[in-house]
Formats: structure tokens, C-alpha cells, sequence
């Protein structure tokens, strides 16, 4: 299903969600009550500015008796999109969102990520997929890092532990070039980046890749990612500690002068290993 079909899509479910809701008397404040959201994000669902959560699709069967119908939909159009079920709200938010901040422990954050680091990530989860795949996954890979390249384009500030300047992803060319596509990134004004050089010792988030996202008619959403599973947090209480937990990693790490040095010095090595200075 194209982008602008499942868009429309979307709008049908709220539409929908809109049209029952109505017919049964209560408002969205109401339903939001009886489902465990806000008032204002029945409103978005049924804007389609936001995608409900499976539980809180079921939620919705539940409190308006339709017979398990917005469960149906939800199903169906998260099968027909092309980004795995934990981590497609994340996709569609990051369309959405003004600010972006990302902490990486260990690999380049996918948005910042050139076909050829990606496509050694896949190979390395999936050695025996058939290139066809790798390169499909490559591809809506690089879809969304365009996001980056839009003049609309959220405000994006990464933070990147040494380690994923250090930890070879593919040959020492691909390395190169991933690394001078950050460094240009940044040069260009397009987004921040900061080190966390490994002499910073502990940190909050050890090992636990983030994204805190902002929007312009929404509260903040933190996205989080496991092995095979994604969650997206917007508890405000936990959002609240994961920004302070972001602002510590922030001052904890290198300025951001200092930080393109360490990034592009990391970029030279791997030229001079891939004998292409």
C-alpha cells in the first residue's frame, strides 16, 4: 500500500472512530476516560494525526461495542505497511515530529544511516536472506532518512557513544563513508552530533538505544527498542526522566566541535585502512 492509500486509510479509521462515537453519545474526553488515553488523542486518532496502539484499538471495540472492528482495521493496516508492527508508530511519528533526539550506544541511528552501513546490518541479522530482501530493507532504510533532507525537516541532535565509531559495521570503506555522511550532516547544518567518549565511564541508558520525539499539537513520545520489540513510552512521568536522562548524557559528552573532530579523525582512520586517502 502506497504512503498517500494508507494515509487515507488512517483517515477512514478516524472517521469511522469519529462516526461511532457520536452515534453512541459521548465525547472524546469521555472515551478517552473509558480507554486510558487523553480527550485530545481521541481527537488525533480521529484526525489521523496519530495511530492508536493495538490495546487501545481493542479498548475502543470495547467501549463502543463495535464488535471488534477498529481491532480489524488496526491489523489490517499495520500488515499492509511496510516497516515491522513494533516499530512502524515510531516511523509515522518521526514524519510528524518538530525535534528529534536520539542516543545511540552502539549502531548509527537509522535516519543518519548510508545505504552501504545499512545494508551490512542486514546482512549481519540475516545472512541467509536473499539479496532481493537486503535490498528492500535497504531501500525503506534510506526512505526515511530523507526526512533529513526536507526543509521542513525536525530539529535532530544525535548523541553516538565512541563505540559506534569504533565498532566496524562492513569494510573500513563503508565505515569511511558512513562516517563522512555524518560529518557532512553536520556541516551542512542539517542536524547536531555529539561523542560520548568512552572516558565518561557509566552513563544513564547504558546500552539502551532512544528517541525522544516532540511535536507541535501533541505531548512528547519516547521511543525505545528491545530485541524484536519497540515500545513507545508517553507516560509523562517517564518522559520526563528519559529527557533528564538525555540532558545528562548531553553535558556528559564531548562539545560538538570536538565531537566532529573525534567523528571525522574515526573517518580517516578507516580511509587509511581502506587504502583510499
Amino acid at each position: 500500500m502506497a504512503n498517500g492509500s494508507r494515509q487515507a486509510a488512517w483517515e477512514f479509521f478516524g472517521t469511522e472512530l469519529k462516526r461511532r462515537r457520536e452515534d453512541a453519545g459521548i465525547t472524546q474526553v469521555e472515551l478517552g476516560a473509558r480507554v486510558f488515553v487523553s480527550g485530545g488523542y481521541i481527537g488525533q486518532f480521529e484526525q489521523a494525526i496519530r495511530k492508536p496502539q493495538l490495546d487501545v484499538a481493542q479498548r475502543i471495540d470495547e467501549a463502543l461495542q463495535t464488535d471488534g472492528i477498529f481491532e480489524r482495521l488496526w491489523k489490517k493496516l499495520i500488515k499492509d505497511q511496510p516497516y515491522t508492527e513494533y516499530f512502524a508508530h515510531a516511523a509515522e511519528l518521526e514524519r510528524l515530529a518538530t525535534s528529534i533526539c536520539e542516543w545511540a550506544p552502539t549502531v548509527v541511528p537509522g535516519l543518519l544511516q548510508t545505504s552501504g552501513y545499512a545494508r551490512a546490518l542486514y546482512l549481519a541479522s540475516n545472512p541467509l536472506s536473499p539479496d532481493e530482501w537486503i535490498e528492500e530493507m535497504v531501500g525503506l532504510r534510506m526512505d526515511r532518512t530523507r526526512l533529513l533532507k526536507d526543509a521542513a525537516r525536525p530539529v535532530y541532535w544525535a548523541l553516538l557513544h565512541e563505540a559506534v565509531l569504533r565498532l566496524p559495521v562492513g569494510s573500513a570503506d563503508v565505515m569511511a563513508q558512513q562516517l563522512e555522511h555524518v560529518t557532512e550532516l553536520v556541516r551542512s547544518r542539517k542536524i547536531l552530533a555529539q561523542v560520548l567518549p568512552f572516558s565518561a565511564g557509566a552513563h544513564p541508558q547504558m546500552g539502551k538505544a532512544m528517541k525522544l520525539m516532540e511535536f507541535e499539537d501533541a505531548p512528547p513520545t519516547v521511543y525505545t527498542e528491545g530485541v524484536l520489540s519497540g515500545s513507545l513510552l508517553d507516560d509523562p512521568a517517564v518522559v520526563k526522566r528519559v529527557h533528564a536522562d538525555y540532558d545528562l548524557l548531553r553535558v556528559t559528552a564531548l562539545p560538538l566541535e570536538a565531537s566532529l573532530d573525534m567523528i571525522e579523525a574515526a573517518a580517516e582512520g578507516y580511509r587509511q585502512c581502506a587504502g583510499t586517502t
